[in-house]
């Protein structure tokens, strides 16, 4: 059986998210993984409105606040050790990080 490890980074620092995905590729290079992605998904642009008071009133606002997320997606095929030690990297603040494990089954 093979582990596929896929790991998703978001992140509105888009220099820091790229440091972290430079990092995890130079990672798996020294060992020999194999490593799908980065991945890069368009920029996702989000308002957010801002209130003047915490009453309810919606008619009293502030300009909104708008900011930009950057999502990369990478997939550590095998290699268990390699994606417990990236899962385990000391992130930056402001980076998003969700790793799932999927197992798949060879076929005979």
């Amino acid at each position: 059986m093979t582990f596929v490890t896929r790991i998703r980074l978001q992140s509105g620092n888009r220099p820091a998210l790229e440091n972290v995905v430079d990092e995890i590729r130079s990672t798996a290079e020294r060992k020999g993984a194999e490593l799908r992605g980065p991945h890069s998904a368009p920029p996702e642009r989000l308002d957010v409105p801002q209130y003047k008071s915490t009453s309810g009133n919606e008619t009293r606002q502030f300009r909104s606040w708008d900011y930009t997320v950057y999502t990369r997606q990478m997939e550590i095929v095998g290699h268990n050790d390699l994606a417990r030690q990236v899962a385990e990297f000391d992130f930056p603040d402001g980076v998003h990080v969700e790793v799932e494990l999927e197992q798949i089954e060879q076929m005979a």
